[in-house]
């Protein structure tokens, strides 16, 4: 039998289309991996929204929070809960920007210096799986750059 079609009763499921569909296998693949990295993660309780703003924050100590949600793609709405939570967990804290005393500027805090360091650790497990998964790096590089021209 055809691995795009699959019998319900007595009737065939037609699935080729939606098999050979960008959309559809994006969605599907973005939806198992999420289940992946809640696996993977939560032995930490870190969500991939507070992961992305924890290594921002890692690499980009002193910023806004709007320059971190922007570049998170992340509505300022939902990043204020998000960094509470955070600063809840000791692991970031806020400061006024040095430049403009209105805004808040985002450190990392000692524990959250360490949590990052282990997240980091699990995640480059993780990163290895995927690139072997596609691969290997130069098929990584390639899937990258695909992704990139469809987020313009």
């Amino acid at each position: 039998m055809d691995t795009a079609v699959e019998v319900i009763g007595q009737e065939e499921l037609d699935s080729a289309w939606i098999e050979r569909s960008v959309l559809f296998q994006i969605k599907r693949s973005q939806s198992l991996l999420a289940r992946r990295f809640q696996t993977r993660f939560a032995p930490f309780g870190v969500t991939p929204s507070e992961y992305g703003v924890l290594l921002l924050i890692a690499t980009n100590p002193g910023r806004k929070q709007t320059e971190i949600a922007d570049a998170l793609g992340i509505q300022r709405a939902n990043f204020v809960p998000l960094i509470n939570a955070l600063e809840r967990r000791l692991l970031t804290e806020r400061r006024p920007a040095p430049q403009d005393r209105r805004s808040n500027a985002l450190y990392l805090t000692p524990a959250g210096e360490a949590f990052v360091e282990k997240i980091c650790q699990a995640e480059a497990r993780f990163e290895a799986e995927c690139t072997a998964q596609l691969g290997g790096r130069e098929a990584r590089e390639a899937f990258l750059l695909l992704l990139s021209r469809l987020s313009i």
